[in-house]
């Protein structure tokens, strides 16, 4: 039960969370379109092809935005995509701020960072849920009697080695299913990063490819919306898009 609050709990601040949508303003050689219902962007220069789209329909306030990214060379050799030539920066009034954009290796860092937490936290937990277990086989009983002198309350304290072990070998499940549960999760989401992220490419001629690209949150230090721009290098060209990021509707 408390278990079930607490997950009840989650969810209601999770949807207390202010969402924001992403719109792309085109400029010359780039049209601005849905897919799916969600904004994209297309973007054509003279040897290559850019599209990008948010990665969801909607971003929590504060998070990190992610896009999906897909590029193509339209030249007869191969042409390098590096992560680290990607720029984003932010105009807020008459400043730019870079936006840092994260590259494969450092979402795989922060993942096994959380798993080592992750970690802590279940052998915390499967402890604690050991130590209960321990005390399992015992059971408390009050008998209160009615003599002419009054009531006289007695405690007594039993023990019972098969609830015991009952109690031992339903927290040992527990534990392991916790256990495994942290453990899936944390190959999943390291399959997710090297399956999605964008990385480091040749593009042979007439190839595609693309990946998710995450970039951090943009300042909030004011109201409204707020803008950056993703400059991506394919080879010589450069593709500057130019993103409005504000509270959905």
């Amino acid at each position: 039960m408390r278990m079930v609050v607490l997950v009840a709990l989650a969810l209601l601040c999770s949807s207390c969370v202010q969402q924001e949508t992403v719109r792309f303003q085109a400029k010359a050689q780039q049209q601005a379109f849905v897919r799916d219902g969600r904004p994209a962007l297309v973007s054509q220069k003279a040897n290559s092809i850019v599209l990008i789209r948010p990665a969801a329909r909607q971003i929590a306030a504060g998070g990190r935005p992610v896009f999906v990214v897909g590029i193509r060379n339209l030249t007869k050799s191969p042409v390098d995509f590096i992560v680290r030539n990607v720029a984003v920066t932010q105009v807020a009034g008459a400043q730019t701020v870079a936006l840092k954009v994260f590259s494969y290796e450092e979402l795989v860092a922060e993942e096994r960072t959380r798993q080592v937490v992750e970690a802590v936290l279940v052998g915390a937990v499967a402890g604690l849920n050991s130590a209960a277990a321990s005390q399992g086989g015992y059971s408390n009983r009050t008998t209160t009697r009615y003599t002419a002198t009054g009531p006289h309350t007695s405690y007594t304290t039993s023990y019972s080695s098969l609830a015991a072990t009952n109690a031992q070998n339903r927290a040992f499940r527990q534990n392991e299913k916790m256990t495994d549960a942290a453990i899936a999760e944390g190959q999943a989401n390291l399959a997710i990063l090297e399956r999605d992220v964008i990385k480091d490419n040749t593009l042979m001629p007439g190839e595609w490819y693309g990946g998710t690209l995450h970039v951090a949150a943009p300042s909030r230090d004011a109201d409204g919306p707020r803008t950056y721009t993703i400059a991506m290098m394919v080879g010589a060209d450069r593709h500057d898009i130019n993103i409005v990021q504000e509270a959905a509707p």
